[in-house]
């Protein structure tokens, strides 16, 4: 009991999630600018479709080399330190693009500025849960700076067209800077390193270092199922996300319509993440609903490759990202329960890692395997179908989380 008198929530816990969910925002805005205008900003820029992929495969590159290093230090120093470097990267390297976006060398060099800063925002998203949430909160803790993510990739799908069309790629670029300084200063302002008391019975002393946690991951056969999971489902995102005019441009979609396609994938996703994981909080199971999101996804992916109509292919990519995205948030809070003690921001970074890593082989595997006179990138995207029937069939042997059981366990029984 005495244990237990001192476990207490705070309503801060809001405000700090706010904060962190705003700067995670910018920072998807900041990877996916370019998708939706590939073709203009290499016209713009006087380089190559593949010069322009190239500066969201740089997010990717980054986080590969930089994600363990940043899991070490917001694990050896904390989520205000960790996050705090995330944010200031994100203003300093948000602000330089738009101030030198009219050539495309400087514009690379603040890519690869923000790319660093990624992951120390990304893969302190179930540090946070874990600080300041109980248990039965994290899943629902982890949906909510996810869902901002999407919200960032929604607003540079949908906006960035629009900005590139009335203000110029340089004014679109500083645009985004000024909202790169506004994320990173309400986050640095707001976030706190922990409550007062904690949010449940299970502290950092019981957590083992970044690389004994490493070990015990990679020893763990449900942990390879989610990072097989994760290497292909993010690896996708990643992929269609970047080159999702060249996917539809052979069925006649310019690329306003392909932003708004787009966009509706990452609206899909809003809803998902809003959603899947809640219920999964509120009933106390995740492989059920990361088996639901994995197979749902199948009928949206289809869609994508072979919708001949834009209404179809709209619902299409609604239901993929709904499906897809909820699959994010759940995957991040059931891996820190499986791979318990080791640290949150270490299991989490190292299943981005395997989508980081997929991300980079599937956008130049498209770029390189198009087919037919109009370039189609069909071929690439049946071979995603395929993908997703093994993903479905290995998370249908996925163990329930035992940390989310006996929590189910400990309700039923108050007394136990």
């Amino acid at each position: 009991m005495a244990e237990t008198a001192t476990v207490r929530l705070y309503g801060y816990r809001w405000v700090v999630l706010g904060g962190f969910a705003l700067l995670n925002a910018v920072v998807q805005l900041n990877w996916i600018t370019f998708a939706p205008v590939t073709g203009d900003a290499a016209a713009f820029y006087g380089v190559g479709e593949l010069e322009i992929g190239l500066l969201s495969i740089v997010f990717m590159a980054v986080f590969v080399v930089v994600s363990i290093p940043a899991s070490y230090v917001i694990d050896t120093y904390g989520i205000r330190i960790g996050i705090g470097i995330g944010a200031v990267l994100t203003g300093v390297f948000g602000l330089a693009r738009g101030l030198y976006a009219d050539a495309y060398t400087p514009v690379l060099i603040s890519q690869i500025g923000l790319a660093v800063g990624q992951p120390f925002v990304m893969n302190a998203i179930t540090k946070t849960g874990a600080r300041w949430f109980p248990l039965t909160e994290r899943a629902t803790a982890a949906a909510l700076p996810s869902l901002a993510q999407f919200v960032g990739i929604i607003v540079a799908m949908a906006a960035t067209p629009y900005l590139v069309s009335s203000s110029g790629m340089t004014g679109m670029l500083m645009v985004y800077g000024i909202l790169s300084v506004v994320g990173a200063v309400v986050a640095l302002a707001l976030i706190r390193e922990r409550p007062p008391t904690p949010p449940s019975v299970t502290d950092d002393e019981q957590r083992v270092r970044v690389f004994e946690g490493l070990r015990r991951i990679f020893r763990q056969r449900d942990m390879l199922i989610l990072l097989l999971l994760f290497f292909v489902g993010l690896g996708m995102f990643n992929a269609i996300s970047t080159w999702i005019e060249q996917i539809v441009a052979p069925r006649g979609f310019g690329p306003q319509q392909a932003g708004i396609i787009g966009a509706l994938m990452v609206v899909g996703g809003i809803f998902g993440a809003g959603i899947l994981p809640v219920i999964s909080d509120r009933r106390r199971r995740r492989k059920p609903f990361l088996l639901l999101a994995v197979s749902g996804m199948a009928p949206g992916l289809i869609g994508l490759a072979f919708a001949p109509s834009y209404p179809l292919l709209l619902l299409s990519s609604f239901v993929f990202g709904f499906f897809m995205m909820s699959a994010y948030p759940l995957g991040f809070q059931y891996s820190a329960e499986i791979s318990y003690p080791a640290p949150e921001s270490t299991s989490q970074g190292i299943i981005v890692m395997a989508g980081q890593i997929s991300g980079i082989l599937f956008i130049l595997g498209m770029d390189a395997f198009r087919s037919g006179p109009s370039d189609s990138m069909t071929g690439s995207m049946v071979v995603f179908i395929v993908l997703t029937a093994l993903i479905i069939a290995l998370t249908a042997r996925l163990q329930e989380s035992p940390m989310i059981l006996g929590t189910l366990e400990k309700a039923a029984d108050p007394g136990g």
